[in-house]
């Protein structure tokens, strides 16, 4: 385990941008809230506070959720390619460190690691946020950013993002980690043609479209397998405010749907094809080290 920790650090040691990016973020995001324009029809109702507070908070989640999502994938894809490509991998196979702790170091890294730092930039850039903004807008707005079930149902419900998302896309994660120990250059297209390709010819030969819905699915179907049945109408809350009506959960709690994600086949047949990609970028790293 202490192995794994050390080459975890060595991820945030050679890939700064694991932590600059979230600060960036965070930084941006709080100079707006500081020196912006903060204008918020006075609300009279509690349950309009609430529902705007939380659509607030929400959004700034979604908006380092979304960042956390591309730089992730960028990272699973450059990382071993990298290391190829400034032949640092070279030194890294003269020290006792298998390449299975390798590949599983980075992959850790991708799924969790960097999701936990977003998470964290998250918190702490909202509560500077809402600290700013309930001094600026005082009574009118920055009560409704005060609120500890809500604040608690976000912390659930990032966490239960980190740990589910990391599951479902397994496969992709290991996919990435093939073509990025096996591509000599333009990884980002030897990510793409192969599946493209597959898709193409099995429309061409066979008529039928079993590779695109297998893709679909797993690219889409995370939604509906990780939560509730969002067409269920007790599961929202509507909310109306100067005229427009505000369509929120009554909780994340009533969304989550943990039992259904980890009963689904779906869920463990792409665990297995994950697992299979992540050997098979093993094996790739104990073969290639030239460019």
């Amino acid at each position: 385990m202490n192995t794994y920790s050390w080459l975890v650090r060595r991820e945030f040691w050679e890939n700064r941008a694991i932590w600059i990016v979230p600060i960036v973020i965070g930084a941006a995001l709080t100079l707006a809230a500081l020196f912006g324009r903060v204008d918020f029809a006075a609300l009279s109702l509690p349950a309009q506070n609430r529902v705007l507070g939380g659509t607030v908070l929400f959004a700034f989640g979604v908006t380092f959720f979304v960042v956390m999502s591309i730089y992730s994938s960028w990272y699973l894809l450059d990382c071993l390619y990298a290391d190829r490509k400034d032949r640092s991998v070279l030194f890294w196979k003269s020290l006792p460190i298998s390449d299975t702790a390798t590949v599983l170091a980075k992959l850790l890294t991708g799924l969790i690691a960097i999701p936990l730092v977003y998470f964290i930039a998250a918190d702490v850039s909202t509560l500077l946020i809402a600290f700013i903004v309930s001094v600026r807008a005082r009574s009118t707005f920055g009560n409704a950013l005060w609120q500890p079930d809500i604040w608690l149902q976000l912390q659930a419900l990032w966490l239960y993002l980190i740990v589910t998302s990391a599951i479902w896309y397994l496969p992709f994660a290991g996919w990435l980690l093939v073509v990025s120990a096996f591509a000599k250059r333009a990884v980002m297209l030897w990510s793409i043609l192969p599946p493209l390709a597959l898709y193409l010819l099995e429309r061409w030969f066979f008529g039928t479209h079993v590779v695109g819905t297998a893709l679909g699915d797993r690219a889409l179907g995370y939604i509906h397998r990780a939560f509730h049945d969002m067409s269920d109408h007790t599961a929202w809350v509507k909310t109306v405010t100067d005229n427009d009506t505000i369509t929120t959960p009554a909780s994340v709690w009533s969304l989550l749907n943990p039992l259904g994600f980890l009963s689904s086949p779906a869920t463990w047949i792409g665990v297995i094809v994950g697992i299979a990609f992540v050997a098979g970028a093993i094996q790739l790293r104990l073969r290639r080290t030239e460019m």
